[in-house]
This record gives structure tokens, C-alpha cells and sequence, in this order.
């Protein structure tokens, strides 16, 4: 319930395009010049992995994989126009719907939205559903200084509520920015940081309050907040400011999914534990080198009880995607 695919055609769009020039430019400037400089050549090793359906078939097979929930490179791009975002989520979503359907009992698509423009964000999202998609994959903040909980992001709420669709939290990098700029810390305490955040936002500014049908899953286990939400719940307990969701903060942790990509067999029982197996999804972040390829194994390390096991590989994916997704389970399970 966590991979990503390439999608070069869409990102050629974008070349030439200064908001895209300035986006690297700060990428690089947050990442510091050796980790930048380790990406620049990652990506371009993993090239055929993000776009080649055999090799992800393949590894799949060799994780024990049935069937994978496929999203595009986590990158947003809220410096894009209207007329450039349109285009360029519209080839995105086409380009995954594809990739998909070239295997469809083994490969489901997650769609992608322009969310800075939440009227337009509503519209892919229809869009998206009619050529396939089982969820959507957002940022941390719609734009720079408009987060998750800003009242402009309604539409696009009411809309994955209407659809029925489920809501992936997927950061790219942090807003701690050069901060971060040493020993990849742009990815490994960024993203966990922007998640918990990004997570937060939606519990303390009111959102799964207003929308309680909303579902949310958020990638890297929902970052620190299922491991320290006692600290929120101890601030929603003593402060009446802080009281600003109807339930304590922790209540709504049975609210969300979490992918399982936590890498320790005691952080994965304790994520467990803390939101129940129920709400655990499998997550490989296929092909990243911040991912595993044994997220099966791991599973079954971590967990003895075979319910919980069977809840976390299969289970969950039932309560998050419902019959969109199962009955491309039950179609490989026929096979």
C-alpha cells in the first residue's frame, strides 16, 4: 500500500518552467550537496525500477507481494498555473491508470491532485476515480503557508468523503528546509517530522471532526505521532486551547491507517499496539532505497499471532479501500 512509479513523460512537462528550476533549487539547498548529489544518481539508477512493469512484477513475486497499491513520485509541485497543473496531474493520473491496467489483478492506481488549487484539486479527483483510482496522494501542506486544515481545502475534503475515497499523507522533504542539510536528514527526520505535522493538523484544526468519514492513511507510519500522541492527549487534558478537537488527540489514531514501514520488529508491535492491527497497512515505498524488499518477512518476524499478521498483509486494506480494492484481492486469490 505504498510504492511509487515514474512518470517522465508527465515530469517533461515541466522543464523550463522557472517555479520547476526554483523547486530544485531549494530541493538541493535542503537536501545539502552531498545528499543531493547522492540523489541525482540514485534517481537516475532507478529509472527502469519507477517505469518497468516486469521488474515490479518480479519483485513483488520475490516479497510475496499479491498486489500493490501504485502512486507517483511523491513531488509536489504548488508553484504550478492552473492551465500547467491541469495538464500535468491529468498526463500523471493517465500514466499511472495505465501502468496499472497492464496488470490489473496485481496493480491498482492512487491518484495525485494539484491540491493549491482545491476547486480544480475536487475535479481530478473525479476524474481520477473514472479511470481506476482506489485513493489519493497529498502533501503535507497544500502550499507553502496554507496547511491541511485551511478552509480552502473543504472542496476537496467533501469530495474524497463523496467518492469514497481514501487520503495518503506522502511528504516530500520538510519545511525545516537547510535545517536538514546533513547526513540525509532531509528524508530520514524530515518526512516522519512533516507527517506528524501534516497528521496533527488534520486532529487539532477540527478536519476529522467536520468530515468523520474521511478516511486517511498516512506513509512512514504516520511519522512520531502513534509513538508520542500521549504527549498531545496530555496537552488536550490540561489546556482548554488546546482542546480544540472534540475527542483526545490519541482517540483519533483509530481514525487513520499507518504503512508498516518502521523497520524494527519492536516499532512495528508497538505501532501495532498503539492503533490497532487493523489499521496497520503493508508498505514496501517500492523502489527507494529507503524502502525495503521484504515487507512480508518482516510482518511475520514482528508478529506471532497469525490474526494480526493476516489483519496488517491483507485485513486492513479491506477497512481503508473497501470493495474497490477487494475485489482485486479476491481476483488474484481465484487466479
Amino acid at each position: 500500500m505504498h510504492a511509487h512509479l515514474g512518470t517522465p513523460d508527465a515530469d517533461r512537462l515541466l522543464a523550463g518552467e522557472p517555479g520547476f528550476t526554483a523547486q530544485l533549487a531549494s530541493d538541493a539547498r535542503a537536501l545539502g550537496a552531498e545528499s543531493a548529489a547522492y540523489n541525482r544518481e540514485q534517481f537516475a539508477a532507478l529509472a527502469r525500477r519507477l517505469t518497468s512493469l516486469p521488474e515490479r512484477l518480479a519483485a513483488m513475486d520475490a516479497a510475496r507481494v499479491d498486489v500493490q497499491a501504485v502512486s507517483a513520485t511523491p513531488i509536489a509541485r504548488p508553484w504550478m498555473q492552473r492551465s500547467l497543473a491541469d495538464r500535468y496531474v491529468g498526463e500523471v493520473n493517465t500514466a499511472v491508470a495505465d501502468f496499472c491496467r497492464a496488470a490489473p489483478d496485481r496493480l491498482v492506481p492512487v491518484s495525485t491532485v494539484a491540491l493549491h488549487l482545491p476547486d480544480l484539486a475536487a475535479r481530478q479527483l473525479r476524474q481520477a476515480v473514472e479511470l481506476g483510482a482506489v485513493g489519493v496522494q497529498i502533501s503535507t501542506t497544500a502550499a507553502p503557508g496554507v496547511e491541511l486544515d485551511d478552509p480552502s481545502l473543504s472542496q476537496f475534503w467533501e469530495t474524497a468523503v463523496e467518492l469514497d475515497v481514501p487520503v495518503l499523507i506522502h511528504p516530500w522533504g520538510c519545511s525545516l528546509a537547510e535545517r536538514l542539510d546533513v547526513g540525509y536528514m532531509f528524508n530520514h527526520v524530515g518526512n516522519p517530522t512533516e507527517t506528524s505535522l501534516a497528521l496533527s493538523r488534520l486532529i487539532f484544526g477540527g478536519v476529522l471532526d467536520r468530515f468523520p468519514d474521511l478516511r486517511v492513511w498516512a506513509a512512514h507510519a504516520g511519522g512520531w505521532l502513534p509513538s508520542y500522541s500521549g504527549r498531545a492527549d496530555h496537552a488536550w487534558h490540561q489546556r482548554e486551547d488546546a482542546r480544540t478537537c472534540e475527542h483526545p488527540p490519541s482517540w483519533y489514531l483509530r481514525r487513520m491507517w499507518f504503512d508498516a514501514l518502521v523497520y524494527t520488529a519492536p516499532a512495528l508491535r508497538f505501532l501495532v499496539e498503539s492503533v490497532g492491527d487493523d489499521h496497520v497497512t503493508l508498505g514496501s515505498d517500492y523502489p527507494f532505497d529507503m524502502g525495503v524488499d521484504d515487507p512480508i518477512d518482516r510482518i511475520e518476524a514482528a508478529l506471532s499471532d497469525r490474526a494480526a499478521r493476516a489483519a496488517v498483509t491483507s485485513g486492513s486494506a479491506q477497512g481503508l479501500f473497501g470493495p474497490r480494492l477487494m475485489e482485486r484481492i479476491t481476483m488474484r486469490e481465484t487466479l
